[in-house]
């Protein structure tokens, strides 16, 4: 039996709990024999109250030996990344465990705890630019839906907490289980950890709309040429004062904005359509496949022709 310890706090976001827990019930329904023992902790025992007021009863930290910490996300992880007793409990839990994770803004309280410096992390598309700027010495990936750097796992916000679990499942104990469970949560079968959180992510106002207006015209015209001149004019800008404020405000070059906007485009079209590769390179600005192919690497970690299989398998895993 593996022991996996939910860490939570005033004020956490319940899905962030909740869907791992459910996860990890299901694979012990699938599985020949349960696998986990589920744990809810807190700093201090008891009824915890989430952001919704539903309020789950938890263990107080102890020095019992965890598989695995998840930590939840929450507009309370702000309280919790700040407190000394549950960064200690966090750091010490982790030494013992065979894996450590946080769901949504969790990965708040292990970079405070130390956790993550020099590794790869992800947290929910909202508050990534706020991560990285707290946190330099991690490396961000603001848009994945999980990240597995070593023994420790990120995932974005709130049912990407249900990918990071059906992943840990699938590691545990086969593809088999992780898929049955995803069956009976009726949810997609394990979405690539490399798949983006969604495809506005571009869009998202994190400077109080200022580049939305353009992000959406770019994003009409992406079988034309998008070079930074052209994006600054359309924002009433010089290039370098564009190409430096977006860069700034956004957490990536204009280049890199662009390239998210055609190769989530060219996802849509591909997981969603069966229209030629070269079609779809051609429509979304890529030029050619094998442009198209390397860009789906970086942002994916899988090829165009990868994604539109397991999208199909998706498709008939869900309808039975």
């Amino acid at each position: 039996m593996r022991t996996i310890g939910i860490l939570i706090f005033p004020n956490f976001q319940l899905l962030d709990a909740a869907g791992p827990i459910a996860a990890f019930e299901e694979a012990n329904r699938e599985s020949a024999s349960p696998a986990y023992r589920l744990r809810v902790i807190a700093r201090t025992a008891g009824a915890v109250a989430s952001s919704s007021s539903v309020e789950l009863t938890a263990a107080s930290f102890s020095n019992e030996r965890l598989d695995t910490l998840v930590v939840a996300g929450g507009g309370g992880s702000r309280q919790a990344s700040a407190c000394s007793e549950t960064l200690a409990y966090v750091r010490a839990a982790a030494r013992r465990a065979r894996r450590t994770a946080s769901v949504c803004s969790g990965a708040f309280v292990l970079a405070a705890a130390g956790l993550l410096d020099g590794k790869r992390a992800t947290t929910h598309w909202a508050r990534a630019v706020e991560f990285a700027r707290a946190y330099p010495r991690v490396r961000v990936e603001p848009d994945r839906i999980f990240v597995r750097d070593g023994a420790v796992w990120t995932s974005a916000g709130i049912t990407a907490g249900i990918d990071l679990a059906l992943a840990m499942v699938a590691n545990d104990l086969g593809e088999r289980v992780a898929k049955l469970a995803a069956r009976q949560l009726v949810v997609y079968y394990r979405r690539p950890g490399g798949q983006s959180q969604f495809s506005t992510l571009l869009e998202t106002d994190h400077s109080n709309g200022r580049f939305t207006p353009v992000l959406t015209w770019a994003r009409e015209r992406l079988s034309e040429r998008l070079p930074v001149e052209r994006l600054a004019d359309r924002a009433a800008m010089s290039p370098r004062h564009f190409a430096r404020v977006f860069a700034t405000e956004t957490g990536m070059t204009p280049a890199k904005a662009i390239e998210r906007l055609r190769v989530e485009t060219a996802r849509e079209r591909v997981e969603g359509s069966a229209k030629p590769i070269e079609s779809i390179a051609a429509q979304t600005g890529f030029g050619d496949p094998e442009r198209m192919r390397r860009a789906f690497i970086r942002a994916f970690g899988q090829p165009p022709q990868a994604l539109r299989r397991h999208a199909k398998h998706q498709r008939a895993a869900v309808n039975g």
